[in-house]
């Protein structure tokens, strides 16, 4: 039996109720010619249970757990080590695909143009409630949408100032990934954009100007939920690139500025953070 051509790499904790849907997202593809490799970092709700029952229904579903919880990026590359595909497309389990035709415009467009090692795309952003298999509720939900840095030139200008590319909608060579060591284990948070700042040293990366994914904003994101030590990780991620990536210390100082913001009340940030990551968005993707 030959390989894959995609290896779906879905990580999870935590989050059972969500798991149906996002692997949904991918049974719906017009391209189905893929394995989803679920890598639960040490779950303590009934995600076993729950992805057991999938996997009744579907033998392309390959299921790895951690017994603790170990962070995302020894999740990943557990789950990563485990694939076979020629391609890998990461799908976060709070963040379903939305478009049907997503692994296909990717694979044409990774397979037209050697010299990228990976891409993205657009992500619509959602409030929480509702069925989030069901697309026309997602549609209901929505809050609004943006669309990443496109051409390999402004993902360059804008890298430093956050992570240009939106992690469920990344599609990348496997080979690529080998070559810089899949994600570093050291980095409890922040591991994707570090994995980017790597992969954009070897090749080229691109955004397609399309919509690929759901993003749900919720209390429950890590990057809400743990916004100090995530957003001093993104710091001193950066910092590791200087000379790599152009505007670094204006970067450096933005970089600092959202740190800061870690240590405003609780309560205020509840109040300004759809504004201030829709205003992010617009300013560098």
């Amino acid at each position: 039996m030959s390989n894959p051509k995609v290896s779906v790499l879905l990580a999870t904790y935590n989050r059972a109720r969500l798991i149906k849907s996002a692997v949904e997202s991918v049974q719906n593809q017009s391209f189905n010619d893929w394995e989803i490799i679920i890598a639960d970092d040490g779950s303590a709700d009934n995600t076993r249970q729950i992805v057991t029952k999938l996997r009744e229904k579907e033998s392309r579903i390959i299921y790895t757990r951690s017994e603790v919880n170990q962070g995302i990026s020894k999740n990943y590359n557990r789950g990563l080590r485990l694939a076979e595909g020629e391609y890998i497309a990461m799908l976060d389990d709070d963040d379903p695909w939305c478009d049907p035709k997503k692994l296909e415009k990717q694979i044409a467009f990774l397979e037209n143009n050697p010299e990228y090692v990976g891409c993205g795309g657009g992500v619509i952003v959602v409030g929480e409630g509702g069925n989030p298999a069901d697309a026309k509720v997602m549609a209901g939900r929505e809050i609004y949408r943006y669309l990443k840095p496109r051409t390999d030139e402004d993902i360059r200008e804008k890298m430093l100032f956050g992570n240009p590319m939106a992690n469920s909608t990344t599609m990348f060579r496997r080979s690529a990934g080998e070559k810089v060591g899949w994600y570093d284990e050291t980095t409890r948070y922040s591991g994707d954009r570090d994995f980017w700042l790597k992969m954009g040293l070897i090749g080229k990366l691109c955004n397609l100007p399309e919509y690929f994914s759901y993003y749900l904003m919720s209390n429950d994101n890590t990057s809400i939920k743990k916004i100090k030590p995530h957003l001093k990780a993104s710091l001193m991620i950066m910092k590791r690139y200087k000379g790599k990536y152009p505007h670094y210390y204006a970067a450096l100082v933005f970089n600092y500025l959202q740190y800061f913001y870690a240590f405003v009340p609780e309560g205020i940030r509840k109040s300004v953070h759809p504004v201030l990551a829709r205003a992010k968005r617009k300013l560098f993707g």
